[in-house]
């Protein structure tokens, strides 16, 4: 599974969806132009040290990232999308696309895959969750879906 992160602007948050990323196994692929520098110590801190445990790809530009991944199922994550993420059916090596902090994923790509856009239900007059938590809930779904497949299926020190 990949993340895509078109356009991220806070170090923070793409340093936690970096943390998700190492800790699923899910590919990370930025978009250009990014908010910061990938050395960022803010970027560094929020993954912690989890950074050698995630395979990062760095775009050009998001049409980059559909040529690599033609054939792949792209779900695109709006708050404008018409369904909600637990709707759809996920698969391995599914896209899941977020974009950037202050105005999300730009128009033309949502207008041009407005069938595979989707959305986290929020109560009415909600503007947004921040971007980390939304991936993670978008992630996490995807995976519940195929059964945590690659993933711990018991904690360490648990019995059993």
């Amino acid at each position: 599974m990949h993340i895509v992160l078109i356009e991220p602007e806070i170090p923070g948050n793409t340093g936690n969806i970096a943390r998700l990323c190492a800790a699923t196994g899910i590919e990370l692929h930025l978009v250009k132009p990014l908010g910061f520098s990938i050395d960022d110590k803010h970027l560094k801190r929020a993954g912690l040290d989890y950074w050698h445990l995630v395979k990062v790809h760095v775009h050009e530009n998001f049409a980059e990232v559909q040529e690599k991944y033609q054939g792949h199922k792209f779900h695109f994550c709006s708050t404008k999308a018409p369904r909600a993420h637990s709707e759809t059916t996920f698969g391995m090596d599914d896209l899941l696309v977020f974009g950037k902090e202050t105005a999300g994923i730009p128009e033309d790509i949502l207008k041009a895959n407005w069938e595979d856009c989707i959305r986290i239900p929020m109560i009415e007059g909600a503007r947004s969750l921040n971007l980390s938590n939304s991936a993670a809930i978008v992630a996490y779904e995807a995976m519940r879906q195929l059964d945590y497949a690659n993933l711990q299926q018991v904690g360490p020190g648990t019995r059993t």
